[in-house]
């Protein structure tokens, strides 16, 4: 397939203006296929060439201005239009369509619970043209106008209000100029639940096997849409700018959602069909309010060229956290943000595939490249940049450049620097300067902390003697070198030790500083305070590094900070300690074991379980380390299951009752769990716990095949399939690992979600001598699989089928002699570069 070129899309920019697309679909044709008819309307401004984007199974016809061209000048995707004159043009495209099983273009899904179907539109970042013909780049926008037919008893999605006309044919209203990008249909025999707001229809959809499980959740899911849309009127001049607002909750979908105007669709995982955590709701919540941002910056405002996708991303997380903070119940959003999404930008901008947040357009020649920049920091760290740059401006000044954004490009597209000039505009502060300092540079400043007393008296010890034993009568200094040349914007925390509770921190002070300092070290009245946080409130984007005694302080003390925020900022601090091979993984998990018992923020455990277990556990410590690092996690666990007896504290015991399963070195205890169908004192076994369960015994070998058949004839839903799959692969038995491997490697039969489960199973630590002859077989079968199933499989392939259980100078050696191969797929190469970085960070960690 070719991909576009940027210099290619610019031409084509200059040369035509699109006006209008109608699309009629035909899904009434069988499994496979379905029709696909396109009448594109356009504007050539001079005499030229040029080209349309399509990948049928079969081109019936292509009519230009009243001529027929030949079908057989389809050249992979691209059909030239040559000698177009200047003026008006009408390019009719009649063909044969494929149906997907990649969450790829029109994606299929019979829903095994029901037998029932199911298809939907992911039409991001190219592949429009795998449903019908379009000019396929995101700055030629124009009206659409579709009709679908249907199978009988089918409702159908769109961007806009559907109309069922009869006998399966449903119409969808026009929409505004949007890209070809965000063009969606869903059809199937949708359970819905409608409502109206602000004079709009509301509605959320799911498959119908998953109908009761909406159903008890709609309030709740309607109730965090209603006020983020008013929360966003009240932040935004314009109003929201389409008719109608649909949020379907799809099967297989390979993102967490997608933002299409007026028809958000999001993987189904978010119909609950088990106990969820509060943290997990709110994630959901801000998935919500992060689509509904792009309604606004994507959806009416939409980049360019694909080197912007930042503008989209990085506004939309860190408005999706603000906005869920100030308008919902979940007012500690950020706490979230800071363990676990910001540690996703972090790693990434320290691999050798970072990239700035807002890349120079020469590095994304064309969209396999930009296809590459869906990551940590397009997300995250642009966030956190967002963060920085709110600090700095104001947030009045902030959204007064927004609204001038939305003000002088809505329906059209927009550049970094049309960005930067509606905020501009809006302050006397120099955020070019600010921009490029931010947005063109990559990597992680680190920014230590040096306390003393501004009498002399050192870094842990006073001259004067005061509470503590730490006290001075000329106050302390704090002094903070950076590592790196960003600006930075920070808050500084100060805290003592309970005199009552020396196990708790009481805070004594909070005051920002800039970075780099402009008069020398900050000098505080009163004591050396017993812990300094850079840092606090995690409004900056930094490693940082405490001094001695604050490190101290707080290894004793972590678990008394007051704020979840700054419990996460230390946290995250021994996280990156411990990659940078700077504290021992040991330590990590001793801090674990001594403050996890007493955490009460569900994202902080989370966060910090999922650490030591993914990455200390499994990577960081030697084999021989391995079981009493997981004695030490059923150990944190137990000691949480005890704490919530009295049932108040549902999600925490939920977490715990997870996390011990995971861990579990013997089978009797969760063996019993699964036999009882319940946890002593609770909760019950629902479809997650037994699947969960059902995984780890897999694993240490204590169940057989026909366990597997007889819980999945339990749970005959799309999910047990999954965990069917997953337990499969994950059986230490020389002919499970083979049957996994030839499912995923060697037949093209496998879903996007089946093959990520099965790959999920595959590779694990207990069983790396069975497996370690699949570690070369990866490397070539991996290639050969990207290059037959596509980018959306090969990613897969790259994240969940990768070996990182083998860490070791073999696996690496055989990792890079791949990369410097030819003819790998970029979606591939991207990750496997992202892989073996990890590995040579796993194996330095080791080494000590």
């Amino acid at each position: 397939m070719s991909v576009l070129m940027r210099d290619e899309a610019q031409t084509r920019a200059q040369l035509i203006d699109v006006h209008r697309y109608t699309v009629a679909l035909d899904l009434t044709t069988g499994d496979e296929t379905f029709e696909s008819r396109a009448a594109i309307h356009f504007t050539a401004r001079a005499a030229g060439d040029t080209f349309v984007e399509l990948k049928p199974v079969l081109l019936r016809s292509v009519t230009l201005d009243g001529q027929p061209l030949d079908p057989a000048g389809l050249d992979e995707n691209r059909l030239a239009l040559p000698g177009l004159t200047a003026g008006e043009h009408e390019l009719l495209v009649d063909a044969t369509m494929r149906y997907s099983r990649t969450g790829e273009g029109m994606h299929r899904f019979t829903d095994p619970t029901d037998g029932e179907t199911y298809v939907y539109t992911q039409l991001f970042l190219e592949d429009v043209q795998r449903v019908f013909a379009a000019f396929d780049q995101p700055d030629l926008k124009a009206v659409f106008d579709l009709t679908v037919t249907a199978p009988d008893g089918w409702t159908v999605l769109g961007n806009g209000i559907a109309t069922d006309q009869g006998e399966g044919r449903w119409t969808l209203a026009t929409t505004p100029p949007i890209s070809t990008y965000l063009v969606a249909v869903a059809a199937g025999p949708w359970h819905s639940v409608r409502t109206e707001h602000a004079g709009l229809p509301f509605g959320i959809h799911c498959r119908r096997s998953l109908a009761p499980h909406l159903d008890i959740d709609a309030d709740e899911i309607l109730a965090i849409t209603r006020a983020c849309y008013d929360r966003y009127h009240e932040k935004f001049e314009e109003p929201y700018p389409f008719d109608s607002y649909d949020q379907a909750f799809v099967p297989e979908f390979n993102a967490g959602a997608m933002e299409n105007p007026g028809l958000v669709t999001f993987r189904d995982e978010f119909v609950y069909r088990s106990a969820v955590t509060d943290t997990e709701r709110q994630t959901r919540a801000m998935v919500i309010a992060h689509e509904m941002a792009h309604m606004w910056f994507g959806d009416l405002v939409t980049l360019t060229w694909w080197d912007d996708i930042w503008l989209n991303e990085s506004f939309a997380e860190y408005m999706g956290y603000q906005t869920l903070t100030e308008a919902t119940r979940h007012t500690d959003t950020w706490v979230a943000f800071g363990i676990d999404r910001k540690s996703w930008g972090y790693d990434a901008d320290q691999r050798p595939s970072t990239h700035p947040v807002a890349p120079d357009p020469g590095s994304v020649p064309d969209t396999a490249a930009a296809m590459l920049n869906f990551d940590g920091i397009s997300y995250a760290k642009g966030a956190s940049a967002l963060r920085q740059l709110v600090a700095w401006l104001g947030e009045k000044d902030f959204l007064a450049g927004i609204n001038t954004h939305f003000a002088r490009h809505k329906f059209g597209n927009a550049t970094l620097a049309d960005f930067i000039d509606s905020l501009a505009a809006s302050t006397d502060r120099d955020v070019h300067r600010w921009a490029e300092q931010w947005l063109r540079t990559t990597g992680v400043d680190t920014l230590t902390s040096t306390v003393a007393n501004a009498n002399g008296g050192g870094n842990g010890t006073a001259n004067v003697a005061g509470a503590n034993g730490n006290g001075s009568e000329n106050g302390w200094t704090l002094h903070v070198t950076q590592q790196g040349n960003r600006p930075h914007r920070i808050a500084v925390g100060a805290y003592d030790r309970d005199l009552v509770d020396p196990g708790r921190l009481a805070p004594r002070d909070r005051f920002e500083i800039d970075i780099p300092a402009q008069d020398g070290p900050t000098v505080r009245p009163g004591r050396r305070p017993d812990l300094v946080v850079l840092n606090d409130g995690d409004l900056g984007y930094a490693k940082i590094r405490l001094d001695d005694r604050s490190w101290t302080t707080a290894l004793d003390c972590l678990s008394g900070i007051p704020e979840p925020l700054t419990r996460a900022v230390v946290w995250n601090a021994a996280r990156d300690m411990v990659r940078d091979g700077e504290l021992a993984p040991t330590a990590y998990l001793e801090a674990a074991r001594t403050h996890l018992p007493h955490e009460s923020d569900l994202a902080v455990v989370q966060g910090v379980l999922g650490f030591a277990a993914t990455q200390i556990a499994d990577r960081y410590l030697a084999p021989d380390d391995r079981p009493a690092a997981l004695a030490g996690l059923t150990a944190i666990c137990r000691a949480l299951i005890r704490r919530t007896e009295d049932g108040n504290a549902p999600g925490l015991r939920l977490t715990a009752v997870r996390h011990f399963i995971s861990a579990a070195t013997q089978p009797d205890g969760i063996q019993d769990w699964l036999r009882s169908d319940s946890v002593p004192g609770g909760p019950e076994l629902d479809p997650e716990l037994r699947w969960r369960i059902l995984y780890r015994l897999a694993v240490l070998g204590a169940v057989d095949d026909s366990a597997i058949t007889d819980e999945l004839a339990r749970d005959p839903s799309a999910t047990g399939r999954e965990g069917a799959a997953r337990c499969r692969a994950a059986l230490p038995d020389g002919d499970a690992k083979a049957a996994a491997w030839e499912r995923m490697f060697l037949t093209d039969d496998l879903s996007n979600h089946l093959f990520t489960a099965t790959a999920q199973g595959f590779w694990q630590p207990e069983q790396s001598d069975l497996v370690r002859k699949y570690v070369p077989r990866f490397y070539t079968d991996a290639v050969e699989l990207a290059e037959r199933r596509g980018p959306a499989i090969a990613e897969f392939a790259g994240r969940h089928a990768f070996p990182v259980h083998a860490v070791d100078p073999e696996s690496l050696r055989l990792g890079e002699e791949c990369l410097n191969g030819p003819d790998i797929l970029p979606a591939l190469r991207r990750k496997l570069t992202d892989q073996l970085d990890d590995l040579r960070r796993a194996l330095r960690v080791r080494e000590g």
